[in-house]
């Protein structure tokens, strides 16, 4: 049986289409053992927390063998944030976090920013079986490549991977977190 890939798509008009290029490229790196799941989340402009994760849990609980899961952006920071409420049925053996933004403190104080702020002990609440990848792209126009370190703070045991260039969509490649993914 394949292994499973969940990919999260970011926010904002257009987000889920513009996302599918990454999903297409992870499919691609990964080759015919992983199956790319590619959910299209509710109302992609305003990104309801709780109907996303909704979505998600409910997935979940759809799964029965181990999965990993790769959020994109304002996916990513939800992703994050959803891992730590819910009790997932089956092993998660990777959450990797692509170009989040960080909500709180030092990062973004949007309006209603508080419902996506992580717990400080995020690091515990992740599942345990879980190796937890960051990435972000030093010229990235949305998100300021300092919200990694933000992340990081939290979540020590985390691998960095630092992309010189790429912009926020990472120039439609995500060989790297591939080559992460198989590793696992």
């Amino acid at each position: 049986m394949n292994k499973q890939v969940i990919f999260i798509h970011g926010a904002g008009e257009g987000a889920y289409q513009e996302d599918a290029l990454l999903a297409k490229s992870l499919q691609k790196e990964l080759g015919p053992d992983y199956d790319v799941r590619y959910l299209e989340m509710p109302d992609e402009d305003n990104a309801p927390y709780d109907a996303w994760k909704q979505i998600i849990e409910n997935e979940l609980h759809q799964l029965q063998k181990p999965v990993v899961f790769v959020g994109h952006s304002v996916g990513a920071s939800h992703l994050a944030k959803i891992l730590t409420e819910i009790e997932a049925p089956t092993p998660i053996t990777g959450v990797f976090l692509l170009n989040a933004p960080f909500w709180g403190g030092e990062g973004w104080l949007y309006e209603g920013y508080k419902e996506l702020e992580l717990p400080k002990d995020i690091a515990s609440k992740l599942p345990k079986e879980a190796r937890v990848f960051l990435y972000h792209t030093h010229d990235d126009e949305v998100v300021p490549f300092d919200h990694m370190a933000l992340y990081a703070k939290l979540l020590p045991q985390a691998t960095r991977r630092e992309i010189d260039q790429g912009g926020h969509q990472l120039n439609y490649d995500l060989a790297p977190v591939a080559a992460d993914i198989k590793v696992l």
